[in-house]
């Protein structure tokens, strides 16, 4: 929490402005510490220390239990809400809640943010031209990709650097995630389809890896960050694109340039890997369920109905048991979200247009933005103290799309529906930050109450939460047949995901009065993930080589067996099992 008397005065603000911003990423005092004899006021975890008939007053009293952002107060409902006796039944429904908000990221981040961000990136040239070979290709990987992958993660990692009670979440996410897929699943790919690794990525890959966790390991050691050292995190990664590019042009350069089927270094990229449609279908869960044979004008509300149909039926008809459980789980978030983002989808002819969705989108995309952001506090402002922000935003919005219903038609889209893609990005970020701001408040919650440091629900509930679609995509992709690309994705995509979810994450929390973000890891659980992060990259770093670059199962079972030991003295550092002097 806000540690020290200091803590407390700047919630009053008594201290001067340019005091440093303290980030604790671990406990402050052991447990059965007293906090008033430390000069201080207590520390929330310490609720469950006192009398359960306490439990609301502590809670409510405390400065130190405020939960910044979000839209639900959940300790205020377990300790307040929730009688004591029904406390395992509110951790139940809390655990469940959790479960959800990752379905959220997920299906916000793969089915809306990523299409509307590769619209964006075609839109601006950056797209890939399969007839030439174009530098332009890998700079999409490493920034638009690499974005939309990673959206998740940078947005926990910004939400938690948000608020000093928090941000030991983000550094326990940033370094757990880090072991977790340089290690599960490299090791998991290795185990599933041995493969020869790519040799000169996976050493540039490592390398800047090693770089940029020995940079956090040095801003943890000196126990701040400055604004030279975030936008260093930052130019990091700009270099880091440079030389992805460079190495490009140079092999291509070496190639002469001719047309080839990409090298053992470089391989393709599958076009489709799931299961062949039948004819009359296509692969997504949001199109037509079948093309007529003949073209047909469909009335505005049959176009609106089907748009708005998260289910293909003939799709549902195919899959097995699990999917179809795991898909009504899905509808409706994926219904929510098809009423407030617009997506772009330059490989249809019609570009994925739909005139009374679209116009609909015009009214609910900016009123979700303005509802969303710092959890409404603009939008439910009130202009003059009379007009509440949304209520413009509501009478502005219908009137342009009243103006673009009118001008437009549903057979042939606008020539500005490329600016759908920009909306439609902005308002599946806002969805993202929504969703990680919850998330980032639920975990803290379930640490209050089990009396866990953010550090360990850090590298285990939000590293596992934020990594588990990337492990399942990338084993798919190598029981596909295509492990080396697989493998270069587990260290390309966690580079931009500590470089910019550190960097860009302090950056926002510094002023021009206040250039300086102090972390204080006072848990010795901070140490022993970056020692593990560090051992695990220099493993592979001496190993691969060594092996000549041919990756097997004995590879990834040691892999594996590395994290496993690693996560069993983590838990028992977090309960004190371990002491470090």
């Amino acid at each position: 929490g806000a540690t020290g008397l200091a803590g407390v005065l700047s919630l009053a603000g008594a201290l001067p402005a340019g005091t440093p911003l303290l980030l604790d990423v671990g406990h402050t005092l052991p447990p059965g510490g007293d906090a008033l004899s430390h000069g201080r006021a207590p520390d929330c975890w310490e609720v469950r220390e006192h009398n359960s008939s306490e439990w609301c007053h502590f809670i409510r009293s405390n400065p130190d239990c405020r939960l910044d952002g979000g839209f639900l107060d959940y300790l205020d409902g377990v300790f307040c809400v929730f009688p004591p006796r029904l406390l395992p039944l509110a951790v139940t429904l809390y655990a469940l809640w959790l479960l959800y908000l990752f379905i959220i990221l997920g299906v916000t981040a793969e089915k809306f943010f990523c299409p509307n961000l590769s619209a964006i990136s075609t839109n601006l040239k950056l797209s890939h031209n399969v007839a030439v070979f174009s530098l332009t290709s890998p700079l999409h990987g490493v920034t638009f990709l690499a974005f939309g992958n990673g959206a998740p993660d940078v947005f926990s990692a910004m939400v938690a650097f948000s608020n000093p009670r928090t941000a030991g979440l983000a550094i326990g996410a940033v370094f757990g995630a880090g072991v977790f897929v340089t290690t599960v699943v490299a090791g998991g790919i290795a185990l599933v389809k041995p493969f020869t690794a790519a040799s000169r990525p996976f050493l540039r890959d490592v390398i800047f890896y090693m770089v940029a966790a020995f940079l956090t390991f040095v801003v943890l050691y000196l126990g701040r960050i400055r604004l030279g050292e975030a936008l260093g995190y930052l130019g990091l990664y700009v270099f880091y694109v440079l030389t992805v590019v460079l190495c490009t042009w140079i092999h291509r350069r070496q190639q002469g340039d001719r047309l080839a089927p990409p090298g053992p270094w470089e391989p393709e990229m599958p076009t489709d890997v799931e299961e062949p449609e039948p004819p009359g279908t296509n692969s997504g869960d949001y199109g037509e369920e079948y093309r007529p044979l003949l073209p047909s004008q469909e009335t505005s509300l049959r176009i609106l109905t089907t748009a708005l149909s998260p289910l293909d039926y003939l799709k549902w008809r195919r899959k097995p048991w699990y999917w179809r459980l795991f898909k009504v789980f899905k509808m409706p978030v994926e219904l929510v979200l098809l009423l407030t983002v617009p997506v772009v989808d330059p490989d249809k002819d019609d570009l994925n247009w739909k005139r009374p969705l679209n116009c609909l989108h015009i009214l609910t995309s900016p009123l979700l933005c303005v509802l969303t952001l710092k959890s409404g506090a603009y939008g439910l402002y009130q202009i003059q103290g009379i007009f509440p922000v949304w209520g413009l935003v509501t009478l502005v919005a219908s009137a342009l799309a009243l103006i673009i219903f009118i001008t437009t038609s549903n057979e042939e889209p606008p020539k500005y529906h490329c600016v759908f893609a920009f909306l439609g990005f902005l308002a599946s970020a806002m969805w993202i930050n929504a969703a990680a701001t919850e998330l980032v408040n639920i975990l803290r919650t379930l640490g209050i109450i089990f009396q866990l440091s953010n550090t360990v629900l850090g590298l285990t509930l939000l590293a596992w939460g934020n990594s588990i679609g990337d492990t399942f995509s990338d084993l798919t992709m190598a029981r596909q047949g295509y492990p080396r690309m697989a493998f270069s994705a587990c260290f390309g995509g966690i580079i931009f995901n500590i470089l910019v979810g550190v960097g860009l994450g302090c950056l926002l929390q510094m002023t021009s009065s206040q250039p300086l973000v102090t972390m204080e890891p006072d848990s010795p659980l901070v140490w022993v993930l970056a020692g593990a992060l560090g051992l695990s990259l220099v493993f592979s770093f001496v190993t691969v080589p060594a092996q000549c670059f041919q990756l097997g199962k004995a590879y990834g079972a040691c892999l594996i067996a590395y994290y496993l030991v690693f996560l069993c003295v983590a838990l028992l550092t977090e309960f004190r099992v371990i002491h470090f002097s």
